[in-house]
């Protein structure tokens, strides 16, 4: 019987064809800049197709080569933006925006400025930037970072509008990116606790692009949330496999807890936190986020988590990072702190269920004078299925 082979497949086959025709001479001087840029790209999609962090190290190293050789071109440096954007290094996206020749000027760098002013926390200036590239020129992937400055915001109906939007500007060939737009949408749909509307874009998702494990990782969550543990841990055994991270061992070990099956979620969050504490220990930053929650909602140790969450708020400011904080405070009994950045937090316009109940949460231990109840009345509201399984994104 011959199985007919999937989108990810044969794009990822393309990719390594690519690589193989060019590897080893792309590098060789005198350095050819079209060559060595294609090097770099190829090395940057393989990493991203197949959610390998440390393979985007390849890339990176690639174009320092090229940067050495042939100068500090726009084109390099956006896309060591990009990478460095991916692991979370803003210091060095910075630093690359800066370096790279016209790279703020172009429409790109101009998009990924943005995009650094929103996870710095300057949503308005983020904002200001994504209408005015619309406004310039009309692009999926502008429309769809506003959509999900909106989403943040909890703006859900322009998120979702956005999203469609930007689906209508892309081409028959290009399916992956549909493909991801439905993921978001799903998202968006998940947040609210609509699990049959979020399942309908998963699946629209999986037939644009077949065999994808972004999707099979998006659907183990719904089926999670759903009580459906026996479909959900099909799924996240086939991702840890495929992409063995820490972030989906952690999501495997939680369904393990909701299932009950205490053997199994010890061993998962082990290595999760294995992961995440090796990363860290080689300097890198990616994780910082996921440790904070780790400590905080796994293991309940409040000045462990208080530590990462952080270093976490010294990378960006902004009210996830903050909400991350407080909540490691409070499991520290600090309420006190946990308050004043729970203000902040929600100062920044975010509307969002899991905002909004750790808010209540923190204000009933602050400061019992009603305000707490109407935080968790208002993150009830937008999502009555709260408390089912769910993954930190």
């Amino acid at each position: 019987m011959i199985t007919k082979r999937t989108d990810f497949e044969n794009e990822l086959e393309r990719i390594h064809q690519g690589l193989a025709e060019i590897n080893g001479n792309a590098l060789a001087l005198p350095v050819d800049s079209a060559k060595v840029s294609r090097l770099a790209y190829l090395q940057y999609q393989r990493a991203s197709l197949t959610g390998d962090l440390d393979a985007l190290n390849d890339a990176d190293a690639t174009l320092d080569h090229a940067i050495r050789h042939l100068g500090p071109s726009g084109d390099f440096y956006f896309l060591k933006a990009n990478i460095h954007f991916k692991l979370h290094r803003l210091n060095d996206v910075e630093q690359d925006l800066q370096l790279g020749r016209d790279l703020l000027l172009s429409t790109p760098g101009r998009a990924l400025k943005a995009d650094f002013d929103f996870q710095k926390g300057r949503y308005q200036a983020a904002q200001e930037e994504y209408e005015a590239l619309i406004a310039e020129e009309r692009t999926w992937d502008a429309l769809a970072r506003l959509a999900h400055l909106h989403f943040k915001m909890g703006d859900l109906e322009k998120a979702d509008r956005l999203y469609d939007e930007a689906a209508d500007e892309l081409t028959a060939k290009e399916m992956r990116h549909y493909s991801w737009l439905e993921l978001q949408r799903g998202v968006v749909d998940l947040s609210q606790g609509d699990y049959d509307k979020a399942r309908r874009h998963y699946e629209r998702s999986e037939r644009a692009y077949s065999g994808h494990w972004l999707v099979d990782e998006h659907m183990a969550e719904l089926l999670g949330a759903q009580g459906k543990y026996e479909e959900a841990e099909a799924f996240y055994r086939s991702v840890v496999e495929r992409v063995p991270r820490p972030d989906f061992q952690q999501a495997l070990g939680e369904l393990y807890i909701s299932m009950g099956n205490s053997p199994e979620a010890t061993k998962w969050l082990d290595r999760a936190r294995t992961g995440f504490l090796e990363s860290a220990a080689l300097g890198e930053v990616h994780y910082y986020h996921h440790l904070a929650d780790f400590y905080a909602d796994v293991d309940e140790d409040g000045p462990e988590a208080v530590k990462w969450a952080r270093k976490d708020l010294d990378l960006r400011r902004n009210f996830s990072t903050l909400a991350a904080l407080a909540w490691a405070l409070y499991r520290a009994g600090q309420f006190s702190e946990a308050k004043e950045l729970m203000d902040e937090a929600l100062a920044s316009g975010a509307k969002d269920a899991r905002l909004f109940k750790t808010a209540g949460k923190i204000y009933q231990a602050a400061s019992p004078n009603g305000k707490g109840a109407r935080y968790l009345q208002m993150a009830a509201e937008l999502n009555p299925n709260l408390n089912n399984f769910h993954v930190h994104r």
